[in-house]
């Protein structure tokens, strides 16, 4: 039975407003907290998250990374809160251009930001390289929100020799479509790293958009559960043509669904 589960966020309430994919942030990994499993929890830290409310503060030992992103050196922040009146800890990937400085996945305007795909890439390999400092092996990982959706593929390739990740289940949660613009063309450039190799996204389109993330995550992922009822069909038939084990959409009391879920991976 597995036993330790890193999640891996888009969004978590209450740092964020309200939305089904924020309230499963919190909701999922709380009641697997309760379930007694041992879990890690990561989100980026958007420039609309309020530091001194939510008790932010960084992790020293943690930080002090660059990744390079575009050919860009980018240094990687840590920080970490608990969610009060749980025992929640959050931990926070940040960094001043993609993450701090800005809104969240749109600007001020409504608009999508156009580097989204950098930001996706560069919280995905935020989020591998802590867990590896922290010494800490999950069994599951589970991908709630498409700002993970690289974290299969490096999983399954870039990262797949790393003791942290060798035996490491990984898991999608798809939710409603929530990226309205594309990723643009440099985003296809910019994923490969170590193992992850060009080769390997020949068969999506050059421009990225939300159904292509999905489907580049269904494609590494060992599970996918439907945590919405308007999921696209299409996402879900995708999965079962290519013989990834899915779960329809449980309901609101997941909990039990879950966790049978995990364990027939």
């Amino acid at each position: 039975m597995a036993k330790k589960i890193l999640f891996i966020n888009q969004e978590i309430v209450p740092y964020v407003p309200d939305n089904d994919l924020a309230l499963m942030g919190k909701a999922v990994p709380q009641v697997m907290q309760d379930k007694d499993y041992e879990i890690r929890t990561f989100m980026p830290k958007w420039g609309n998250i309020n530091e001194r409310r939510g008790q932010l503060h960084e992790v020293q030992r943690l930080s002090g990374m660059n990744l390079i992103i575009n050919d860009t050196d980018h240094p990687l922040i840590i920080k970490v809160a608990t969610i009060a009146q749980t025992r929640i800890q959050v931990y926070f990937i940040d960094n001043d251009d993609y993450f701090s400085k800005r809104q969240m996945v749109k600007d001020e305007a409504g608009v999508d930001y156009p580097d989204n795909g950098e930001r996706a890439i560069f919280f995905a390999r935020g989020v591998l390289e802590t867990v590896k400092k922290l010494r800490w092996i999950p069994d599951i990982i589970h991908v709630q929100g498409w700002m993970g959706a690289v974290i299969p593929l490096y999983i399954k390739t870039a990262y797949n020799e790393e003791p942290s990740f060798a035996n490491t289940k990984v898991v999608t949660s798809l939710f409603a479509d929530t990226l309205k613009l594309g990723l643009g063309e440099e985003f296809k450039k910019c994923i490969p790293f170590r193992e992850a190799k060009s080769d390997l996204l020949k068969k999506y389109n050059d421009n990225f958009d939300f159904m292509e993330l999905c489907k580049l995550a269904i494609d590494y992922s060992d599970g996918i559960i439907m945590a919405q009822k308007n999921i696209k069909r299409e996402l879900m038939t995708y999965a079962k043509e290519n013989n990834v084990p899915t779960l329809k959409y449980p309901g609101e009391d997941f909990g039990d669904a879950y966790v049978e879920f995990y364990n027939e991976l």
